[in-house]
């Protein structure tokens, strides 16, 4: 007995409404019927690729998760994917749910095995193109700090004086942490370094430096 025929879902995008989905609606469905397939959902989004809320993608992968198709068809990946990395991200999730995808204009069918070679390539390409960006990014910190550039945020200024006016004046330590813009810990250290060293106020105390990170 003959397999049932690929349930399959059509993903159709374009970035304006002055474009139209005739195309790849068409496409799609010559595609879909030259290989027996039945196409049983569309789903359409007319806005850029670029935005994270596309309303007919989500209901797509959402219909994936109840099983209600077999294989996600697109005419050309770019219609579907943002970048190398998405795809693999995408293509992943789908698998996980027993969902293949397909591209009309491009050899990528995750039904097939030379499809699924070529998913497979994509992949190491992503994560290729992943570590190249994470070594540009330590080479360029190295570079910055050899030249002397302070990286992160620069420090807080914290105004010992005020902390101690504060203090005897009778405010909590949150109060004095909120009022000066620092955390609890700073202040609880601060006024006990210096009530170990004297429990008098010096008569000139320069404002301390703490790390932004410490606030």
């Amino acid at each position: 007995m003959a397999p049932p025929p690929l349930r399959v879902a059509r993903y159709l995008r374009v970035s304006t409404r002055d474009q139209s989905l005739d195309l790849q609606r068409d496409e799609t469905a010559a595609y879909a019927a030259q290989r027996g397939w039945t196409v049983v959902a569309t789903y359409e989004d007319t806005m850029s690729g670029a935005s994270t809320k596309r309303p007919g993608l989500t209901q797509a992968m959402a219909d994936a998760r109840r099983g209600k198709f077999d294989l996600l068809l697109c005419w050309k990946s770019d219609r579907l994917f943002r970048s190398l990395s998405d795809f693999v991200r995408t293509v992943t999730e789908l698998g996980e749910m027993s969902v293949a995808f397909a591209s009309v204009t491009e050899p990528i069918d995750s039904s097939t095995a030379a499809g699924r070679l070529v998913a497979n390539i994509l992949a190491v390409l992503a994560e290729f193109e992943r570590g190249l960006i994470r070594e540009r990014c330590v080479a360029g910190v190295a570079a910055a700090r050899r030249r002397g550039v302070r990286l992160g945020r620069p420090p807080a200024r914290f105004d010992l004086d005020h902390a101690r006016d504060l203090r005897e004046a009778g405010e909590s330590y949150k109060a004095i942490a909120g009022k000066l813009g620092v955390s609890v810990g700073v202040v609880h250290k601060a006024l006990r370094e210096v009530h170990k060293t004297s429990p008098e106020a010096p008569p000139d105390r320069p404002a301390l430096s703490v790390p932004a990170d410490a606030a």
